[in-house]
């Protein structure tokens, strides 16, 4: 009995080991699949680097239209083209002006100050005007034109309370002690310096390797199923042994070339780009281990349905944008449809994204991010099932289809061998009538 079992053992290891080095064999030997897996892999996540490498928005283009012309307002204006947001290139006479640059996208931001705007400070009876006008076809430059302007507003204000109370013959200590009731500290947690980069590059990591796998393991089944129709199966080895050693080959050399690619993207690019880099790197790696093994098992799941290689990338490749969106970084999870929640958990890039963010760039530990770690196991386990019963309904199809073809090659031989006898009788036959005539 030991015998046998151990005899089995060793023979679903050599096949599960061929199936492996096949399958490796398979992706360096195919160009395309190679440049998804190794160019792409290792190429976008310096692209999306270098792209958003300035990291902030600095020195938007704006005008100004000074109305008043007054200290007050030149003041005003010095001290908005100070800060880093915005710098002030144009200085125009009119709003009309202004809105011809705007519209020629020479600018981004309009600060329009009335005539009125020193004759009211100085009454103290009303408040000051300003109009601040932006461009809306990007949120940064919403976000920069608009704090910028009222930072500066903000300051002008305690500036004039302050100069109102030192007047009253109160000392400067106490006069912004009244004007500043309390004061508060402005901190980025994570993310020090507020960068759009910093923010978005994290998730696109995690994202280039789900996808990448997701269309290289689609094109690699496309493939097999082109060339070999019995991919399903191992040669001489029945059915419900040989599901199981190619799902587990060919995931073992998918794991083995990603975990590489992987600990280069999740845990050398962020030194090298000086993104947030606080986690603990066997955290990094463990938690890679469960979201790639339910990329792949979702993608070969996936890919078992795809005839032709070229399938995967025509009808997958629109999944990149819903799933950055549904991950819950561009929009806050809760508030998403019941629906897209539920959509979200299902896919390992949902999960996967959010565990790296709080790994990587939020120094939290596994027993702190357990929901996504856990998730992403069930996600492993459940998508292996789901892989293994495909292969099984789709193997004993093919098995059934091999054994029709092997009757109908059998029933055309039979069919063949008495049309050759058949032909064969009918020109003895027709030699001994010639024979008798003669």
């Amino acid at each position: 009995m030991k015998g046998r079992f151990s005899t089995y053992m060793l023979t679903s290891m050599a096949d599960t080991w061929d199936v492996f080095v096949g399958e490796l064999k398979r992706v360096f030997r195919d160009p395309e699949v190679l440049l998804i897996f190794v160019v792409a892999g290792l190429a976008y996540p310096f692209i999306y680097n270098l792209i958003y490498y300035k990291n902030v928005i600095e020195d938007v283009p704006v005008a100004v239209v000074d109305m008043c012309g007054t200290e007050d307002s030149r003041a005003f204006i010095f001290n908005w083209d100070a800060t880093p947001e915005v710098k002030v290139v144009y200085a125009c006479a009119t709003m009309e002006e202004a809105e011809h640059l705007l519209k020629a996208q020479k600018i981004h931001g309009i600060l329009y100050i009335p005539a009125d705007y020193s004759v009211t400070l100085a009454s103290g009876m009303e408040t000051a005007h300003i109009s601040v006008y932006v461009d809306m076809s990007s949120f940064l430059y919403i976000k920069n034109v608009y704090l910028s302007a009222n930072l500066v507003a903000l300051e002008e204000m305690n500036r004039i309370q302050v100069d109102r109370y030192e007047a009253m013959n109160m000392g400067e200590q106490m006069s912004w002690a009244l004007v500043q009731g309390v004061r508060y500290d402005d901190i980025s947690l994570f993310n020090p310096t507020a960068g759009y980069g910093t923010f978005l590059v994290p998730a696109v990591l995690i994202l280039i390797l789900h996808q990448t796998l997701l269309f290289g393991i689609c094109v690699l089944c496309g493939t097999a199923i082109e060339e070999n129709s019995e991919v399903f199966l191992l040669p001489g080895k029945k059915r419900r042994y040989s599901v199981l050693r190619i799902i587990l080959g060919r995931s073992a050399a998918y794991l083995t070339l990603y975990m590489a690619i992987g600990a280069f993207d999740l845990l050398v690019v962020p030194r090298i780009f000086n993104l947030p880099h606080i986690g603990l790197n066997w955290d990094i790696i463990r938690m890679m281990l469960p979201f790639l093994l339910a990329t792949i098992y979702m993608s070969m799941s996936i890919g078992i349905f795809l005839k032709e290689r070229e399938m995967g990338m025509v009808t997958l490749l629109f999944t990149s944008l819903i799933f950055i969106f549904i991950s819950g970084i561009s929009w806050p999870f809760e508030a998403m449809p019941h629906f897209w929640q539920v959509a979200a958990k299902t896919i390992p890039a949902t999960l996967g994204i959010n565990a790296y963010i709080h790994l990587n760039s939020m120094g939290a530990t596994l027993s702190t991010i357990a929901d996504e770690y856990y998730g992403l196991w069930i996600q492993a386990g459940a998508y292996f099932l789901l892989c293994t019963l495909i292969y099984l309904i789709r193997s004993r199809i093919h098995e059934r289809n091999a054994v029709r073809l092997e009757r109908i090659a059998a029933l055309r031989k039979v069919v063949k061998a008495k049309h050759q006898a058949v032909t064969l009788m009918e020109r003895r036959n027709g030699a001994r009538q010639a024979e008798h005539k003669e």
